[in-house]
């Protein structure tokens, strides 16, 4: 029981962690299965171990630090074994707005690198880059459809098919 208080306040003292990632951790140090048990509702009692404010705390800095959308996000907690209703409640805090503003960042510090590309490929590219953070399809299309209009590239020929 010393041996999981030891080993769990030592990877908590790096970075959160949820409770799945430090039950993984003491499983794999073979430590006891009932020991473990034990330590980690503890630290569950006691707050040092909060997948609520561990996934909040997720969703404000995935989304701030590397543009993700919801749908990243919360694939991201999935993997961490962070329970879907406390997944839910961290990426609602996301809106559409807000996550569209972010794509309009995304796409406009983006932007400048593709010039000289024909507009097709430019669409692609962007568009592409949206999709692996975790846009929507559509929303990716209109964000940069509407950066390369504003940019003076003639867009009226793209449809709505998908890139």
């Amino acid at each position: 029981m010393e041996q999981a208080r030891a080993i769990c306040l030592r990877l908590l003292t790096g970075t959160p962690r949820t409770r799945k990632q430090l039950a993984d951790a003491l499983r794999k140090r073979e430590i006891p299965d009932d020991a473990a048990e034990e330590v980690l509702s503890r630290f569950e009692e006691v707050g040092l171990i909060n997948d609520s404010a561990f996934a909040d705390a997720w969703v404000e800095s995935r989304h701030h630090g590397r543009g993700l959308a919801r749908r990243a996000l919360a694939q991201e907690l999935r993997t961490k074994g962070v329970d879907s209703t406390l997944i839910d409640a961290a990426v609602a805090q996301l809106d559409s707005e807000q996550e569209e503003a972010t794509a309009r960042e995304l796409v406009a510090r983006k932007l400048r690198s593709t010039r000289g590309l024909d507009r097709d490929k430019r669409l692609r590219r962007l568009a592409g880059m949206l999709a692996r953070k975790g846009y929507p399809e559509g929303m990716a299309l209109r964000v940069v459809r509407q950066a390369l209009e504003e940019e003076g590239e003639n867009t009226e020929f793209l449809g709505d098919e998908g890139f």
